[in-house]
């Protein structure tokens, strides 16, 4: 028995999701025929309450495109120095807008409004770049799935309207956030001006994230899907797969959170751990102590037929999903029980 922690995004399709897939209805997206892809962006844009979702190959398309729309060329943007847009996205951030980052460096991917405030350029001072977005990131990836304060969000909201600013919400896991928290999808509509949310994280899809916007960023955000090559054609059966995650993989999304925490009780007896991060998704971040080798935990767990990832210092990534079945559960916990460095 395989047991994959690497991601929540190594799952694959369900027999019930594929048959799904296999009855929908196809056309041509790109020219805005295909009726799956249709449905898709439109429930989803109802489900935050926003004027528009365009669907996407990949989150960091969907990141990518919302900071385009935002920014110019010489500008920056304000985000974490944990940030996917930051350290995931192949630098694209320079690669496709020019654009520079002011990073905050606090705990666990969080910053607040006061640090917003203090990381704006003077806007007549033109030997800085000027500040013209910030993106937030929920939950926060490096930050060990945590979820961000609903009323920070919106003190934070305020400092960007008063400063005339761009909001963007990298929601590549919000649908864990909401579960988490209780918190409708609408709310986060309703303080952001463009949100990027996956679907094959999860939610369980194979390929997918939507960008959500008003009506002008919507055109502009198909401009330049064409130009980063991320217009496609029957992509109907793609959107099927999303349409039947929506209405099927959300609220089990309690499941993992639940697996995770259990696994941070067992983490947290282990002589060989120096932290868990308090986990309150469906990542886990735990640290090995100084005198022993994080490399050597994952050769041991390896031989025993698990996959996790390491993120250098010692720290070490899990991440629960919709292919972690309780029989997996199970087997992982008494074999981290058992593990002696």
């Amino acid at each position: 028995m395989e047991i994959n922690l690497i991601s929540d995004t190594v799952t694959k399709p369900s027999l019930e999701m594929l048959n799904y897939m296999n009855s929908c209805n196809v056309g041509d997206d790109v020219f805005k025929e295909d009726p799956t892809v249709n449905a898709l962006e439109n429930k989803v844009a109802k489900m935050f309450k926003m004027e528009k979702a365009l669907f996407f190959p990949s989150g960091t398309m969907t990141n990518q495109t919302a900071i385009k729309i935002h920014t110019n060329p010489g500008d920056q943007l304000i985000c974490s120095k944990t940030a996917h847009v930051y350290n995931y996205e192949g630098g694209g951030v320079s690669f496709n807008s020019g654009v520079s980052c002011k990073l905050i460096n606090k705990e666990r991917g969080f910053f607040d409004s006061n640090d917003v405030l203090n990381s704006i350029n003077p806007p007549d001072f033109y030997h800085s770049p000027k500040t013209s977005l910030v993106c937030v990131e929920n939950t926060t990836n490096k930050g060990g799935g945590a979820c961000w304060d609903i009323n920070e969000l919106k003190k934070i909201q305020l400092v960007c309207k008063e400063n005339k600013l761009k909001y963007h919400l990298d929601g590549a896991r919000i649908w864990n956030a909401s579960v988490k928290n209780g918190i409708d999808f609408s709310f986060f509509g309703e303080i952001f001006d463009t949100i990027s949310v996956c679907l094959s994280k999860g939610l369980g899809c194979p390929v997918g994230s939507l960008l959500l916007c008003n009506e002008k960023d919507y055109n502009e955000a198909v401009r330049i899907r064409k130009i980063l090559g991320g217009g496609m054609r029957q992509s109907g059966y793609l959107a099927a797969c999303g349409l039947y995650a929506l209405e099927n993989n959300i609220s089990r999304l309690e499941e993992d959170h639940k697996k995770a925490k259990e696994i941070e009780s067992v983490l947290k007896k282990l002589y060989f751990i120096k932290k868990v991060e308090k986990v309150e998704t469906n990542i886990i971040i735990f640290e090995i102590s100084d005198q022993y080798r994080s490399e050597k935990f994952i050769e041991i767990l390896q031989k025993k037929g698990v996959k996790l990832i390491g993120m250098g210092d010692n720290k070490l990534r899990l991440v629960t999903h919709l292919d972690y079945s309780s029989a997996h559960h199970e087997k992982f916990l008494q074999l981290i029980s058992d593990v002696s460095l």
